[in-house]
């Protein structure tokens, strides 16, 4: 009998701390703090990220507005309740949580960054932005270069590298001739993932791939921006594509090309394990945002019914599709349009030219129209032999010496090496990757002429 007694007690006494938990933190949900928790969370976070990029040896600059008073971030969590033991996904709209401490990263670090601003007025730049890790310095250099070759207009790069590429980035840029290094600013930035979870992310798909994520959190002065992969060459304008938002209606946020054009090769539609955009999915290798609205909206979801903001729906959508998803962050922004397809604008496959609409016949009509406008090498045929015509364009680009005449260095060497590409699906429509390319650089020799 006594045995009963004590389990019956110890019920009793296990049920009685539950319930005093349970009350702890339903009261510390609803109290505001008075000058510790989240404030001095977020001190005390600042101050290591102080310590460790200090040590790297990080300049300060103007790039993050230094001596802003009551930035948002300190605002927000000094104003709200934050509970670390609930998901911050499930608690109420306005209660900021975990990316209190985003923000503050986030801003701390843009504090600490310089810009290079040489001949360029920022208000009338295009933005760019590119993420590089491991062995992609050479091929985002190639890519710049494409962007600075034919660009007509001031652009702005926002280079997001690991921290032992900046000097190499640096080194480079700073090297192109004066005549082209008027055209753009840049500003290379570090690895930024939330402190929580950074692993996690840095780790998903490619490394440092899922930073685009997170570059409408970092860049907070920057209105809109064209976020490319390393892998990618233009062959018209960038002002061209940056002209789209324009054509936003007032639902739209962002722009993205479909992942592929016939449902019958398509991956998404066959393959996935997750909800997608459209018949096919999105490709997400050239992504046009207007930053601001991305910041504003609060997206419908299927992990609560409360609409969440950027940043608060990010890492719940990582946690719960995180075994299910094949291309990491693409995959996610897949699941997010989704939900929200009417903020969505969708450009022709022209836009980001790939393999896959070429290597089992030619499938963009778009392109077969009116050439190819942005080629994306992905699957690394910019540096193997599977797609003889991708690596032509790579390499006539990546060799082009600045000064050189465009058409005699680019155009005419690469129509030649792409005749010899026959034997390739891809290669049949060669023509497509210089149609476009001839009419971008017939246009700059005829304004450099008029300049004169």
């Amino acid at each position: 009998m006594r045995r009963y007694v004590r389990a019956l007690l110890l019920c009793a006494v296990l049920a009685l701390l539950s319930a005093l938990y349970v009350f702890r933190e339903f009261v510390t949900s609803l109290e505001r703090p008075t000058g510790g928790g989240a404030e001095a969370r977020g001190a005390r976070h600042a101050a290591a990220l102080q310590r460790h990029h200090g040590a790297r040896g990080a300049r300060p600059g103007a790039a993050g507005g230094a001596g802003r008073e009551e930035p948002r971030w300190y605002q927000r969590c000094n104003n709200l309740s934050v509970s670390y033991w609930n998901p911050y996904w499930r608690l109420p709209p306005g209660v900021c949580a975990m990316n209190c401490l985003m923000e503050s990263s986030f801003r701390y670090i843009m504090r600490k960054v310089e810009p290079s601003q040489v001949g360029v007025v920022a208000e009338e730049s295009t933005h760019l932005a590119v993420v590089a890790c491991g062995q992609r310095l050479e091929e985002t250099l190639t890519m710049l270069k494409s962007a600075v070759i034919l660009g007509k207009r001031p652009q702005q790069f926002h280079i997001f590298a690991e921290d032992e590429l900046h000097s190499d980035f640096r080194s480079a840029l700073d090297l192109w001739p004066a005549m082209y290094r008027s055209r753009f600013s840049y500003t290379v930035y570090p690895i930024t993932f939330p402190t929580e979870n950074a692993g996690e992310w840095k780790k998903l798909f490619k490394p440092c791939a899922s930073q685009r994520l997170f570059l409408p959190l970092i860049l907070t002065e920057v209105d809109s921006l064209l976020y490319v992969d390393t892998d990618i060459l233009f062959l018209r304008p960038p002002e061209d594509l940056w002209s789209f938002l324009g054509q936003f209606n007032s639902t739209q946020l962002a722009a993205m090309a479909p992942e592929h054009e016939d449902p019958r090769i398509a991956w998404y539609n066959r393959f996935a394990r997750h909800p997608y955009y459209g018949k096919t999915g999105l490709n997400s290798g050239v992504m046009l945002m207007n930053m601001t609205r991305i910041r504003k909206k609060h997206f419908k979801n299927d992990m609560t019914s409360v609409a969440l903001r950027w940043e608060d729906l990010l890492m719940p959508l990582l946690q719960k599709y995180k075994l299910n998803i094949t291309w990491g962050d693409q995959d996610l922004l897949n699941i997010i349009f989704y939900h929200n397809p009417e903020s969505l604008f969708v450009f022709p496959c022209q836009w980001n030219y790939r393999p896959d609409h070429c290597i089992y016949g030619s499938n963009c009509v778009p392109a077969e129209q009116e050439g190819v406008f942005i080629l994306h090498g992905n699957r690394g045929v910019y540096h193997d032999e599977k797609q003889p015509p991708f690596r032509a364009v790579y390499e006539a680009f990546q060799q082009y010496a600045f000064g050189d005449d465009l058409v005699t260095s680019i155009l005419l060497p690469l129509q030649e090496r792409l005749q010899k590409t026959t034997h390739t699906y891809c290669g049949r429509v060669g023509h497509l990757f210089t149609k476009r390319l001839q009419q971008s650089l017939s246009a700059l020799q005829s304004g450099s002429s008029k300049g004169r």
